[in-house]
């Protein structure tokens, strides 16, 4: 065999047997004792509520919230392998961080706006 992918498809298959053998047998050996709070949705500890009348909208804020996580999720993963590699793309890479900062000042000039860093 001259194909160097066959070992990792082999350790793939494994690894997939074991995974779902332990679901697998779980599932058949493992104990069945259902209850009504083992039935129930899990809400941080707290009694779970009744979703609200008319669907259970969330709130804008929330959106907003997730929206900061994300953009400082994009922005760390841009921003390491740069810090890294700064010597080597010399003035190209530095204007291109500029640009990416630039670019990525929109959604958080969008969210001042919408309110979404206000704590009410």
């Amino acid at each position: 065999m001259d194909n160097p992918y066959v070992p990792l498809l082999f350790l793939m298959g494994i690894a997939a047997v074991l995974a779902l053998g332990g679901v697998g047998s779980s599932v058949i050996l493992g104990p069945k004792r259902y209850n009504r709070a083992k039935l129930e949705a899990y809400e941080c500890g707290i009694e779970p509520t009744p979703h609200a009348i008319g669907g259970g909208r969330f709130p804008i804020k929330y959106y907003l919230v997730a929206m900061t996580f994300i953009i400082f999720d994009i922005e760390v993963v841009f921003l390491y392998p740069w810090a890294v590699s700064f010597a080597e793309l010399a003035l190209f890479g530095l204007v291109a961080m500029i640009a990416f900062l630039v670019l990525i000042t929109v959604p958080f000039v969008y969210e001042w706006k919408r309110g979404g860093f206000e704590w009410d």
